[in-house]
């Protein structure tokens, strides 16, 4: 081969690894301790990876992460050791990892980490999921999404019980309208995260998906191991959460629509949601209003308040207007 064809294939061969370095996202991860996290990292750098998944890779990871939560922080090591045989970099810092990526997961499993961590990845204008809860309580998460729209960053947050197929089938209104619902999930407890918010917050976004918007008014009826909480809406439609401490752990619910009667889906693995997570990274387009976010965890800070007042009635109003109010006195004391 002549010299002249050997220089121009060197510089083509460059021109196609630039080409392809820069239609490949870089995703990074914070937090290696939930099984979202490994879950995530072999469905998208997995060798024989989906097709969909080609665009994709997680190039770096820092691990933490609880350190006070032990259930979550005991699977760091093992969880970094899986990260870094799938050629995910550990990093010392947040700092660290959000220079070498261009989208963020953040996936520490404990919500009271998430508004700082959050805010690191705010001031460095990357795109992110925050994984459930988007925080530990309502005043954090309205702080959240308040700050994400101060540095005008794209965020979103959900459970993955969302997309599952009947449930996305119920919310386009492919049975009809829905009348009402009754949705149930497992709820286990963690005192550190306001009640539903660690975990029962699966069965609560199922019931939301499913609903829509537009609670008014919640009550909650609970003994030692079981609570069912009961949500008005301003069209006179009631929805149902039964929070599931005891007996058979599953995801599901019954919802009535005007057709018929249809089964909500339970939980259908990662990848239902981690398709909507990718398609939010390639176009910054945010899947779910942060307003139904914060009316989610509204509903279950005012069956908090219920619980509080024995089964009281409480409006939703109510709660919303102070968890506002704590939330600005949480930004106020936020340093730029």
């Amino acid at each position: 081969m002549k010299p002249r064809i050997i220089v121009i294939s060197i510089i083509f061969l460059f021109i196609s690894a630039g080409l392809y370095s820069q239609d490949v996202i870089k995703l990074g991860i914070i937090g290696l301790d939930t099984s979202h996290s490994p879950a995530f990292i072999k469905l998208l750098n997995d060798k024989n990876a989906a097709e969909q998944y080609k665009g994709f890779k997680i190039v770096a990871a820092y691990p933490y992460g609880s350190k006070t939560i032990e259930s979550s922080a005991k699977r760091i090591p093992g969880y970094i050791e899986e990260a870094e045989n799938h050629e995910v970099k550990i990093t010392s810092s947040i700092a660290e990892m959000l220079k070498q990526v261009d989208c963020v997961l953040l996936e520490t499993n404990d919500g009271n980490l998430h508004l700082e961590q959050a805010l690191e990845v705010f001031k460095a204008g990357k795109p992110v999921f925050i994984d459930k809860p988007v925080a530990a309580n309502l005043a954090e998460a309205i702080a959240i999404f308040k700050l994400a729209k101060k540095y005008n960053v794209p965020v979103f947050s959900s459970s993955a019980l969302r997309y599952s197929p009947v449930n996305q089938e119920i919310r386009k209104g492919n049975h009809g309208k829905v009348i009402g619902a009754d949705c149930y999930s497992p709820d286990a407890y963690e005192p550190s995260h306001a009640d539903f918010t660690w975990y029962g917050i699966h069965g609560v976004e199922t019931l939301y998906t499913v609903m829509g918007t537009g609670c008014i008014e919640v009550s909650r009826l609970s003994t030692k191991d079981f609570s069912v909480v009961t949500g008005v809406w301003a069209d006179g439609r009631i929805g149902t959460f039964r929070s599931i401490r005891t007996g058979h752990n599953y995801f599901g619910g019954t919802v009535f629509c005007s057709t018929k009667v249809v089964q909500a889906d339970g939980y259908k693995g990662y990848g239902v949601l981690l398709d909507q997570i990718l398609q939010f990274f390639k176009t910054k387009e945010v899947p779910i209003d942060p307003e139904e976010t914060i009316e989610i965890f509204t509903f279950m800070e005012a069956s908090n308040e219920s619980k509080r007042q024995n089964g009281a009635p409480v409006l939703m109003e109510s709660i919303l207007e102070k968890g506002k109010l704590d939330a600005e006195r949480i930004l106020k004391n936020i340093k730029d």
